[in-house]
């Protein structure tokens, strides 16, 4: 059998969920790993990153579905088969044939029975579920969302913005894109083109219908963004000539926002804590045309090296958040979030404010942002931190959430000397 063979993409589907419902990685690690590890082509790597994105996205619909078809208990390994399954044949739309086919071949002899009979029942019930599935009140079930993180919201935004959030979440995101400054040659050709929709709250961001043209992507010109990042950066206001910190810049969407701001002129360092993403964010901003840009590696938990003291007349802090405002886009973040997720980020977040506020020149400004909808580690973090130092103030923040915004949720402070 083919290493590429259809059957090789869904047990590389069936072996990456099961090692990230053991806890084991990231989805999007996992996806890496096993496209690489069976030598997956293009195509298969995108059917193998659909199949298991639409499980996790709609994890438990998939056991709503299948606690209706299979009375009785199931193994672990069987009911990660069936979710891969019934997600192909009920939510992909992969025709009825292959998806029973390929199912049944990732089990083993002695489950397949079980697997064909579960998957025949499907094809006969189709209607049945999602009718069942309509009529049913648990928005945990329906949106595949913890209960504890739907009441949470109920309780700080309302039912009817907790529901429109949970179903943005449950949509596949869609692909947005910015006209890169730096790189303007081809921008003509791009506004002429019909696969980009203007995003109407976010001048110079597009929705891009289809997938993104290589040769854009390839030459700088766009820049595979969502419209939310912009906030924290309108409100630093970079400018040219200046000298500017971006502390936790990987993967490098908003410094090649940044240095685009400050048109190449000045001196824009850009840190992060993982050594590991350096290169990619290097070459993010050498691609975005970024010449005035110095990549190194800092964990800014840490008290800051002297020789940056005093030293930036702007800092952007994106520090490291609960992810509650981009679920849509972390489709697995729902799952690895915790009651106590938010208080123990607060630590490191204050962290993190504290030691860049050395680096800030006298009448500098930092920015706080996150992509988090939590008022917790958004205006509660700043408060403390305003707590400690009464000379400074918020002269501007803005709290985006997907359903009045339509974008993923952010939330950016701008703080400055009173």
């Amino acid at each position: 059998m083919s290493v590429s063979s259809k059957n090789n993409v869904r047990r590389a589907a069936v072996s990456a969920l099961r090692a990230w419902s053991k806890g084991h990685d990231y989805a999007d690690t996992l996806i890496e790993r096993h496209a690489s590890r069976n030598n997956l082509s293009a195509p298969d790597r995108n059917l193998l990153n659909s199949i298991l994105m639409a499980v996790i996205r709609h994890k438990n619909v998939l056991d709503f579905w299948i606690k209706d078809l299979r009375k009785g208990r199931l193994d672990d390994e069987v009911r990660d088969i069936l979710r891969t399954g019934l997600a192909q044949l009920l939510i992909l739309g992969i025709p009825d044939h292959a998806a029973v086919n390929e199912t049944v071949n990732c089990g083993k002899a002695s489950v397949r029975g079980l697997l064909n009979a579960v998957m025949r029942s499907a094809i006969t019930k189709r209607k049945k579920l999602f009718e069942k599935l309509e009529d049913e009140d648990d928005l945990s079930i329906v949106y595949s969302t913890p209960e504890w993180i739907i009441s949470h919201w109920i309780k700080k935004f309302g039912k009817a913005n907790t529901e429109a959030l949970l179903a943005w979440n449950n949509e596949p995101a869609e692909t947005y894109c910015r006209l890169n400054s730096l790189k303007p040659e081809l921008h003509e050709q791009i506004l002429a083109d019909e696969t980009l929709e203007p995003h109407e709250k976010s001048k110079g961001y597009f929705t891009i219908k289809g997938r993104p043209n290589n040769q854009w992507l390839a030459s700088g010109s766009i820049y595979i963004q969502d419209p939310s990042t912009r906030h924290s950066v309108e409100l630093l206001n970079p400018q040219a000539g200046e000298s500017v910190l971006d502390a936790c810049a990987a993967p490098g969407g908003k410094a090649s926002l940044i240095g685009s701001k400050m048109n190449n002129e000045g001196t824009l360092i850009c840190t992060d804590s993982n050594e590991k993403r350096l290169k990619r964010l290097s070459e993010n901003l050498s691609n975005q045309g970024v010449s005035i840009a110095e990549v190194s590696v800092w964990d800014w938990t840490e008290p800051a090296p002297e020789r940056l003291h005093n030293s930036f007349d702007a800092i952007l802090l994106d520090v490291p958040c609960s992810n509650t405002g981009v679920f849509r886009r972390r489709v697995d973040a729902r799952w690895r979030m915790r009651p106590d997720s938010v208080a123990k980020l607060r630590e490191t977040q204050l962290a993190i404010l504290e030691n860049a506020l050395a680096c800030l020149k006298p009448n500098g400004r930092m920015v706080y942002s996150t992509c988090s909808i939590e008022s917790e580690e958004n205006q509660g973090v700043v408060e403390a931190f305003l707590d400690k130092h009464p000379e400074y103030k918020v002269s501007d923040s803005r709290t985006i959430t997907p359903w009045k915004h339509d974008s993923d949720g952010a939330y950016a402070a701008l703080i400055e000397l009173k």
